[in-house]
């Protein structure tokens, strides 16, 4: 098992070192370890919560969502369906705001194309 500082955890992860803190903070993160010297080190497995964190934040999954799963997570593996659930309907709105930005692109691309046309004879 590897063991990274929190710069590099921060950059494989994409998070900046305040979010680590930030998420160690609140309870997303648990059990970090820490030296003798009691700086924090991210594990491989901290570093695979920090890549779900990520997508889950990129596609807009709220805090307080995510703290939810990583509670249910720790729980044990009773709680499969009901994490399960909440990544399906997370998927949901995924899925819908996919949808909307499909419409507003089409629009938009439309636009373009209206500035694109010839003006008229010149």
């Amino acid at each position: 098992m590897s063991g990274y500082a929190p710069s590099e955890a921060a950059r494989r992860s994409g998070f900046s070192l305040d979010t680590l803190r930030y998420y160690e903070k609140i309870g997303l993160l648990s059990d970090i370890g820490r030296t003798s010297g009691g700086r924090r080190v991210f594990t491989d497995d901290d570093l695979s919560w920090l890549l779900l964190f990520r997508c889950l934040r990129d596609t807009g999954m709220p805090i307080a969502e995510m703290c939810r799963y990583a509670e249910l997570a720790r729980a044990g593996e009773h709680t499969a369906g009901e994490r399960q659930a909440l990544l399906e309907r997370h998927a949901e709105r995924v899925e819908e705001q996919m949808r909307l930005l499909r419409r507003q692109y089409d629009h938009l691309r439309e636009k373009i194309r209206f500035y694109e046309r010839p003006t008229g004879p010149e």
